[in-house]
């Protein structure tokens, strides 16, 4: 059976190491949650997030990644994607998108959460349930046999089916000790393309939905991804593993 060379499969012992960096990514989340309300800033739940990151002596993957300056990626409303922590505050009715990315022993963990600020519209509502639904859809389709795009083809239809569209741009990918490896995993495509999943392959898998249309734009900061129709956007992402038996899921507690 043909493996695509560009994916690397872990072993028993770098699938608990990658683990280990997941479950402080959902430690933060455990952590940040809580603070999640009106007036709060970025900047302060992104130094709660460092300074959590540093206590349990792991490192943020993101800060210095490619220049990005914040442990955060911090994405507000028609914010899609890799929105910077700062001085903005949390509104009622906003709905925010929290990336969080570690570095354990060499290990990498990543996921997102998007969450409602307080009481948000029933769209909004509607948009996260889809949105994180599609993740678990994805998740039951990582498993062995498999083929790649049977991940996204599940994704795509699913969101599509609720009216709304999933971002052509960005994707998911593969992660282990780099933090972005083979293969891109987009959110749509064709069923039954792509690599045979096998196990110990581990991917991110997020994702991405907005409102109106897919189509996105970079603000001038370099970094910030937004809807081009100024629309909503939400985002979910676990790290996985295939197994012999489905996908475990390794960014939870």
């Amino acid at each position: 059976m043909h493996i695509s060379p560009m994916i690397i499969i872990k072993s028993p012992r770098e699938v608990e190491q990658l683990k280990r960096s997941n479950a402080i990514v959902a430690e933060v989340f455990e952590k940040l949650k809580g603070m999640i309300a009106p007036g709060v800033t970025t900047q302060e739940l992104d130094q709660a997030a460092e300074e959590y990151i540093l206590l349990k002596g792991a490192r943020p993957a993101f800060k210095g990644y490619r220049g990005f300056p914040a442990t955060l990626c911090i994405s507000i409303n028609e914010e899609v994607v890799h929105g910077i922590p700062g001085q903005r505050q949390l509104k009622q009715g906003d709905i925010v998108s929290l990336d969080v990315g570690v570095n354990f022993v060499g290990y990498f963990g990543d996921a997102a959460i998007t969450f409602p600020v307080g009481e948000v519209d029933s769209e909004a509502k509607r948009l996260l349930d889809v949105t994180e639904k599609a993740l678990t859809i994805g998740i039951e389709k990582a498993k062995r046999g498999n083929r790649l795009f049977d991940i996204s083809y599940a994704i795509q239809r699913w969101v599509e089916s609720h009216g709304f569209s999933v971002v052509r741009d960005f994707v998911g990918h593969g992660i282990g000790k780099d933090l972005h490896e083979e293969p891109q995993i987009p959110n749509f495509g064709a069923p039954h393309q792509g690599p045979r999943l096998e196990k110990g392959m581990v991917f991110a898998l997020e994702p991405m939905v907005n409102e109106g249309t897919h189509e996105v734009k970079v603000l001038s900061d370099g970094w910030t991804v937004v809807t081009a129709d100024g629309k909503r956007s939400a985002h979910f992402e676990h790290t996985v593993a295939i197994t012999e038996d489905g996908a475990e899921i390794l960014s939870v507690l």
